[in-house]
């Protein structure tokens, strides 16, 4: 398949090296990377990541629902705000 792609210029170089190295066309030191980037399992440089479960605690009787309305309409009046100064 022929497609296009922009590589940075890091990656060109690299694969640059690799043609030298191996004495290969630009499109098999590509096609080999591709490969090997799909077939080799996700690298792990350090401890497993994980996250800490926060409970926030809403107080009863508040509704999130009108936070989050609240918060909408001040945004809203902000932008009004905005335009009128023609920023």
């Amino acid at each position: 398949m022929r497609t296009t792609v922009t590589l940075d210029d890091d990656v060109v170089a690299a694969l640059r090296q690799v043609e030298r190295e191996r004495g290969v066309s630009f499109k098999e030191a590509l096609n080999s990377a591709v490969r090997a980037g799909l077939t080799s399992p996700a690298s792990s440089t350090g401890a497993p990541f994980s996250v800490e479960p926060f409970r926030a605690a809403i107080r009863p009787g508040i509704d999130l629902r009108t936070a989050n309305r609240l918060l909408a309409d001040l945004e809203d009046d902000e932008l009004a705000r905005k335009f009128e100064l023609g920023k």
